[in-house]
């Protein structure tokens, strides 16, 4: 390089490294700009249960608990934690890495003295943030950062479905979503999905019915039929209509999704819904947790050329939304009880003023625990939504 010419910013040498060389050019980065060493990549597995660290790609080391220790909390607070370690020269600060509300994993830096200052960390969080971009993005050539997410290999079901999802999470300042599905590793049927817009949300959550891989190629084509719709610019009930008629075109009725359409107005708080099956919806005021009462319409692609009408409800700010599948409030203990019918409120109520990420994963955790910690039969899927709103005359962006 000539020295007239000006250094490229650390993101820009991000972008232009080579998709397998990510963690190596952030090591050599964070040498050069903070004198760090020890620098390690940590991504969150599928099942958010540990933080695996990225050593020699497409190999982790041994993971760590995404839910306990520094890195752990720094994961799940969403927040920088310093660690003080036994080696007085030096500080470890780990980082969440985070990508428009999709928690990743956590960057953990060792930084040399007591440089762990508030400024630091400030511009360290802002590597953080710009490598899990690059990440992400790397994703699109690269299998070795989805490799490392994973403690043990994927059903084919639940590569399709997990290709098929948007993220785990999405933040804008008018929502926090947050959203869990098990058993992970082996998913079949459940998706969410959902698109932001300068004015607007949509949420969805499909369940299609059976297992395995044909309960994933079913959903697939009714999540790509309900995005075919939703990006011709037509409104909530036409999707379903359309869904409903390529389910139908294509099993006759054998095979059908139950889904939930939301389509939230960002100024106003008022939300478009379409009940075509059985996800359930609940909502959280101040300290109520009560059942969100929409009119049951038929799931996607059990009769043909199916009608469906949209309802109103509203939402206030400070309200939290949680739609769950059917292999949620559907699922019975040894015992005969239904999980929906009195422990589903009392997590959610427990639940109330932790992030929708974390509350998302607890309804999940305590139905595992309500079937007796062998695992789930059925698929289940969990999707949080804290509403803040528009603030009057805040200043509308499509990005």
């Amino acid at each position: 390089m000539n020295a007239a010419e000006p250094v490229p910013s650390a993101e820009a040498q991000l972008r232009s490294a080579p998709p397998h060389a990510l963690v190596a050019t952030a090591d050599r980065l964070l040498a050069e700009l903070f004198g760090a060493r020890d620098v390690t990549l940590l991504l969150a597995d599928y099942g958010l249960t540990v933080l695996q660290p990225v050593t020699h790609l497409p190999l982790t080391g041994e993971p760590v608990s995404a839910h306990d220790g520094p890195a752990g909390t720094a994961f799940t607070t969403q927040n920088p934690v310093v660690e003080v370690t036994a080696d007085p020269a030096s500080q470890r600060v780990h980082l969440p890495i985070t990508v428009r509300g999709d928690r990743l994993g956590v960057l953990s830096v060792r930084v040399p003295g007591s440089g762990a200052d508030p400024g630091t960390v400030l511009r360290l969080g802002d590597f953080a943030t710009a490598l899990g971009h690059e990440v992400t993005t790397a994703g699109r050539d690269t299998d070795l950062y989805l490799q490392a997410r994973r403690t043990r290999r994927l059903t084919l079901a639940a590569e399709m479905q997990w290709q098929l999802l948007p993220g785990r999470g999405c933040a804008r300042e008018e929502y926090v979503i947050g959203a869990h599905l098990e058993p992970a590793y082996a998913i079949g049927g459940d998706n969410f999905d959902w698109s932001t817009g300068a004015d607007h949300l949509t949420l969805t959550v499909t369940d299609g019915m059976g297992e395995g891989i044909e309960a994933s190629l079913l959903t697939n084509l009714a999540v790509s039929a309900l995005r075919n719709a939703r990006r011709a610019g037509i409104g909530l009930a036409d999707q379903a209509c359309l869904a409903d008629q390529a389910l139908f075109s294509q099993y006759g009725g054998k095979a059908y999704a139950s889904t939930l359409l939301l389509r939230f107005d960002l100024d106003t708080g008022t939300v478009r819904a379409v009940d075509a099956g059985s996800p359930q919806l609940y909502r959280l005021r101040g300290a109520a947790v009560e059942r969100v009462e929409l009119e049951a319409q038929l799931p996607l692609g059990m009769f043909e050329e199916t009608l469906y009408e949209e309802q109103t409800f509203h939402v206030e700010p400070g309200d939290r939304l949680v739609a769950i599948s059917t292999g949620v409030h559907g699922t019975r203990s040894a015992s005969g009880e239904v999980f929906g019918e009195g422990v589903l409120r009392q997590i959610l109520g427990a639940t109330r003023q932790t992030q929708p990420h974390e509350a998302a994963r607890a309804v999940v955790a305590g139905l595992i625990e309500h079937v007796g910690g062998e695992g789930l039969l059925a698929d289940a899927a969990v999707v949080c939504l804290d509403w803040t709103g528009r603030r009057s005359g805040a200043a509308r962006s499509g990005h």
